[in-house]
């Protein structure tokens, strides 16, 4: 066939792919499972010739050789979510962050406004009709790739062969290096007696044939292990890990009363261990598309029963949360937060959640605030805000005034900071003192 001569004719060496970066050239870099490791690590070994390359990316967790503090002058980072990897660079100034929802970002591509001279991605070899698929990590790479001036590409035969929308054809590609390499992996670790205890309180709102966004970590592993009773519920996110396999093979997964891909989980990306890799590998069940589609809010209220489910650093009495910072510290990113908030809220019957620890730092620290620390940002707006959940309690905060939100919100808040929280809003002239029997009437309110 016309394609295998193409791409026998485009395989290189990494070196030799990567003589085509510049000096002075924006480079996009696949993430999460899809981190073209070799490519980057050839990008690395050019760092003596090159000078003010800027480097685009979200969520890494491999080790990026282009971001160690010895490289400020030939690499710079553009973190469009900031990965554990990245915190330091953005700290010390050697990387920026940018803003921004996720289901938004393929817009700095299409639009023109932020060209990108080269993407390297990582993909499976080529398929009998000469297309290649990017696998589990989808997210915002094939708008990225498809309006790059070059496109490099890490041929790896680990990683998975995907539904829905993960293809470019062989056509579409600039240079192929083979490299197969193990995936990145993101481990399921133990959820503690505090997220288990959130996620009781958010399980109990889940109902038979809710479709539901749960992301990765303690509290969304924990909520998934108090569902196997429900029945035919469906998956749309942004995000899927090995913690929703269990739930599918059990059958409560099924997507069958879902209103929109029925008989389908959605996703942007997957990210977790060889098992998720290999279960997604060709199964028609599972779809990945861009994060452009998946997170748009109007698409997301497409699915009646929609459950949404993020977390959060800090929210202050009025219902403000922030999420992407500590203070001034940068820590990651919007996300899909606001685009599953909304879209969960627009639904019919849908159910958006903010979940929390109500302590920080071994409990020295509350979670819920007065005011959000010095220098910390919004991401999801007091407007936004419907049930909040911690161990203590889960609340319904839309259509709430300042001051109802304030003593339901002091109610969930860990007891040893309640008086504290309170006697805040007698400051405020929220609460006339003793006008809600302080804590004690918070406590009756959030269990309500």
């Amino acid at each position: 066939m016309a394609w295998e001569s193409e791409y026998s004719h485009k395989l290189a060496t990494a070196a030799e792919a990567l003589r085509v970066v510049e000096s002075g050239m924006r480079v996009f870099v696949h993430a999460s499972s899809g981190f073209p490791a070799a490519l980057v690590n050839a990008l690395a070994d050019r760092a003596p010739s090159l000078r003010d390359v800027e480097i685009v990316h979200l969520l890494t967790f491999s080790e990026m050789r282009t971001a160690e503090e010895q490289y400020p002058e030939n690499f710079r980072h553009t973190c469009l979510f900031i990965g554990g990897g990245m915190r330091r660079a953005v700290a010390d100034g050697r990387a920026d962050y940018v803003p921004i929802h996720l289901g938004e970002v393929e817009r700095l591509a299409t639009s023109g406004d932020f060209p990108i001279d080269v993407a390297l991605i990582q993909v499976t070899p080529p398929d009998r009709y000469g297309f290649v698929s990017v696998g589990a990590a989808v997210e915002i790479t094939l708008a990225f790739a498809r309006c790059a001036k070059r496109v490099i590409a890490q041929v790896n035969s680990r990683v998975p062969r995907t539904c829905g929308e993960t293809c470019l054809h062989v056509s579409e590609i600039a240079a192929f290096v083979e490299s197969s390499q193990p995936l990145v992996e993101f481990s399921l670790r133990q959820p503690s007696e505090t997220e288990h205890a959130i996620a009781r309180h958010i399980a109990k709102v889940i109902e038979d044939g809710d479709t539901l966004q749960i992301g990765i970590g303690g509290v969304p592993d924990a909520i998934l292990g108090y569902l196997n009773d429900r029945k035919d519920l469906g998956v749309h996110s942004e995000i899927i890990s090995d913690s929703l396999l269990p739930l599918i093979e059990c059958g409560v997964i099924t997507g069958a009363r879902k209103t929109l891909h029925p008989y389908k989980v959605i996703a942007g990306f997957g990210l977790g261990t060889r098992r998720l890799y290999e279960f997604v590998d060709e199964n028609p069940f599972v779809e990945f598309h861009s994060n452009s589609y998946v997170n748009n809010p109007f698409v997301i209220a497409r699915n009646e029963h929609m459950v949404a489910v993020n977390s959060a650093l800090e929210i202050d009495l009025t219902g403000q949360v922030c999420s992407d910072s500590v203070g001034q510290s940068f820590y990651s990113g919007f996300g899909g937060q606001v685009d599953f908030i909304r879209g969960a809220a627009r639904a019919k019957f849908g159910k958006p959640v903010i979940a929390l620890p109500a302590t920080a730092r071994s409990g020295s620290i509350s979670r819920i605030v007065p005011m959000l620390n010095s220098g910390a940002g919004v991401v999801t707006t007091r407007a936004d805000v419907h049930f909040v959940a911690t161990e203590f309690g889960m609340v319904d905060l839309f259509g709430k005034s300042v001051r109802e939100r304030a003593e339901l919100l002091i109610g969930i808040a860990h007891p040893s900071f309640r008086n504290e929280l309170y006697e805040h809003c007698v400051g405020a002239r929220w609460f006339q003192r003793n006008e809600v029997n302080g804590p004690a009437s918070a406590d009756a309110a959030a269990a309500g």
